[in-house]
């Protein structure tokens, strides 16, 4: 980030850090809140379907953050970016210490997902236009770790805070996001903006026709699901005509971007699913409170901050050819585990999830890395603001199927009907690592014979 190498790799860990513990906070406050639903449906009388929008609201506004904030920076200082999205959550969490009403209360939480949204999409194109490639993947695991250490941390915190302290008490913890601002302004590089146009009618079609899809999903709605297809139609109609498109039509065209993109949408999917189904599995099957249920979940992702950071190592070492060849059937071991051994005992599912929690961490973190590799400059932030994009959709998709599986389900024994989604999210997998072995195929094929047999991709 600076001239010398030896000060460029001190700042670049002391931003990496920062960027990590924000991070925390934002996937805390994502998965901490969820807890909390009970005590405001009764605090405000609510019914199950309005309680819902707090939850599909939050997730509609964070996707289409992820990628508005990606577009914006390519031609916004990103620190500038940096800024406001930090002020709309920490500012919305100190307004939602004092929320009296529902309406409030789902104002205040759009607000917190508006900036939430932008914080991991922006770190990921931070470190892809400040790190060298050659430490880029220490980086990048440090941030899904990251990502990691707030799935597993919001559950045990949020409970513990909704038990004993009330959940406005939540946003307090949010909040403390306001004291990274002056960091932020401080230790990010300062940039000159460059010409760019922002294509409001694409960011408002994606953002309908993702909003339809997600309104399916969670509330089975056909209306809002045939208007969601139809956004989506007149968006790919939208990029291929607008000068300056709000998601670049080459990424579309790029085989190798799109079968990556299903590989990390993979693990998206069956970590989502799981941290839904994990909860439920520990409280109804073996009779865990709230934050036992937490406990139980923790070590997965304090364990893959460790082994992260290994594995960051390797990348910068050796590629991410062989995480992508061989992690995926870690994925799949978990999963398989899991449809066989999730009605045995609370500890078998301790040390599954660890698997899990570590595979998907690497995972997540190898796939960023190559695609930051992968694509042009030009290229970068549209093409992780859309892979961010795809990511939470899939989470959401994998919430939303597990569900309504377990709906379907009703007439089966509770762990037939676990194993069962273990099974269906098997099938994901499998063809995640289908994927996989063509990219990788892909890759040695473009490389000449002479340099193959020196590369991670053989």
């Amino acid at each position: 980030m600076i001239n010398t190498e030896k000060q460029g790799v001190i700042k670049e860990g002391k931003v990496t850090l920062l960027l990590a513990f924000t991070i925390v906070l934002v996937i805390m406050n994502t998965m901490m809140f969820n807890l909390a639903l009970p005590d405001v449906a009764k605090d405000f009388q609510l019914s199950a379907s309005s309680t819902s929008w707090i939850v599909t609201g939050y997730s509609i506004v964070f996707a289409m953050a992820s990628i508005t904030y990606s577009r914006l920076s390519d031609f916004v200082p990103i620190r500038r970016l940096f800024i406001i999205s930090l002020l709309s959550l920490s500012l919305a969490a100190i307004a939602g210490t004092f929320s009296d009403s529902f309406l409030m209360l789902l104002l205040v939480r759009i607000l917190q997902a508006s900036g939430a949204g932008a914080i991991p999409a922006l770190s990921l194109n931070l470190i892809s236009r400040y790190v060298p490639v050659e430490r880029r993947g220490k980086a990048m695991a440090v941030i899904m770790s990251a990502v990691s250490l707030g799935l597993g941390l919001g559950p045990v915190v949020g409970g513990a805070i909704v038990e004993y302290l009330g959940w406005h008490v939540l946003f307090i913890v949010t909040a403390v996001t306001l004291l990274c601002v002056p960091l932020y302004v401080f230790m990010i590089p300062k940039e000159q903006p460059r010409k760019g146009a922002f294509d409001a009618l694409g960011a408002l079609l994606i953002g309908a026709g993702t909003t339809g899809l997600l309104l399916y999903l969670t509330n089975h709605s056909w209306i809002a699901l045939i208007g969601g297809i139809v956004s989506l139609i007149l968006f790919a109609i939208r990029i291929r005509a607008a000068k300056n498109p709000f998601v670049l039509p080459a990424l579309f065209r790029n085989r190798s971007f799109l079968v990556l993109s299903v590989v990390g949408i993979a693990g998206y999917i069956s970590s989502f699913a799981t941290l839904y189904l994990l909860p439920q599995i520990l409280v109804k099957q073996y009779g865990l409170s709230a934050i036992e249920a937490g406990l139980v979940i923790f070590p997965g992702s304090f364990l893959a901050i460790f082994v992260s950071r290994k594995a960051g190592k390797i990348i910068d070492l050796r590629g991410n050819g062989s995480i992508i060849r061989f992690v995926p059937l870690l994925l799949l071991l978990s999963v398989v585990l899991f449809a066989f051994f999730q009605g045995t005992s609370y500890v078998a599912i301790l040390f599954i999830y660890i698997l899990m929690s570590i595979s998907f961490t690497i995972l997540s973190s190898s796939i960023s890395n190559e695609i930051s590799r992968l694509l042009p400059p030009a290229q970068i932030g549209s093409g992780l603001g859309l892979f961010q994009l795809l990511q939470f959709f899939s989470g959401a998709f994998g919430v939303a199927t597990s569900a309504s599986a377990l709906s379907w389900q009703k007439s089966l024994p509770i762990k037939t009907a676990y194993s069962n989604i273990y099974w269906g999210l098997a099938i994901i997998v499998i063809i995640a690592i289908g994927c996989a072995f063509m990219y990788l195929q892909a890759q040695s094929r473009k490389q000449p014979a002479s340099l193959r047999g020196a590369t991670d991709m053989d």
